[in-house]
């Protein structure tokens, strides 16, 4: 895809309450390209987030991870297509039947209503796994990078967009899907900061430079002194060499 740095620039805004999502908006809307709405607010607040974000012209990543049988999903990515949301995704391993219905689902809603198709990215493996979690808790005994190529390689033929990945698995999943296979990465942290829950992390640059499309960053400028330096600063180390 062929955005700006501030295009690539995804904000998790992991808040609890429409005020604090808001004025986070209202600070950022100009240093971030697009805002990430994950099941704790929405869960909170539903809807009016959303909206709030369309008025204000902000993107909408609605991160919910559609998981369940096809004809719900589908269901599901109408309504989040309606919506008018930039991105929104499902788990892969939902598999391939359920992952089609939400492709066709999407397209057939937003070709009805001439407006722009959302992208739909399917979820992989969370950056909060390891490949130990995966043997012994998952029952999966394959390589990390393996499954992930593999639920990538479905969610492709399933009709997806892309997938959220970690950045550790961006060039098997370029190899394995082409160049426009969008590739969202979490699990990305400002060099020398905290890596939090995150296990399979990176900087910014380094996911960039690897074939990233766009980044998820939350706490590091959520919870910093100064949100807008903060955000500065993860842009700045973005377009570094």
């Amino acid at each position: 895809m062929q955005l700006t740095t501030k295009e690539r620039l995804v904000l998790a805004l992991d808040v609890d309450n429409f005020k604090k999502a808001e004025e986070l908006v209202s600070k950022l809307n100009n240093y971030v390209g697009v805002f990430k709405i994950g099941s704790q607010l929405f869960t909170a607040e539903g809807a009016k987030v959303v909206n709030m974000l369309n008025e204000r012209g902000g993107k909408v990543f609605l991160d919910l991870k559609f998981h369940d049988i096809p004809n719900t999903v589908a269901r599901a990515a109408e309504v989040a297509t309606k919506s008018g949301v930039y991105i929104f995704n499902v788990h892969t391993s939902g598999g391939y039947e359920m992952m089609k219905a939400a492709a066709e689902a999407t397209k057939k809603t937003s070709l009805a209503l001439g407006i722009r198709k959302p992208l739909i990215l399917g979820v992989t493996l969370l950056t909060s796994i390891n490949q130990e979690i995966l043997e012994k808790e998952i029952g999966i005994k394959k390589r990390l990078e393996e499954q992930v190529v593999h639920l990538a390689k479905l969610a492709k033929a399933a009709g997806l967009d892309g997938v959220v990945a970690s950045p550790r698995e961006i060039k098997e999943i370029r190899k394995a899907c082409g160049e426009n296979f969008v590739i969202l990465t979490p699990g990305i942290r400002p060099a020398g900061k905290s890596s939090d829950d995150q296990k399979r992390i990176m900087t910014p640059r380094e996911a960039i430079k690897l074939g990233a499309d766009f980044l998820v960053i939350g706490r590091p400028i959520r919870n910093a002194f100064n949100p807008v330096e903060a955000a500065k600063e993860i842009l700045k180390e973005m377009e570094g060499d």
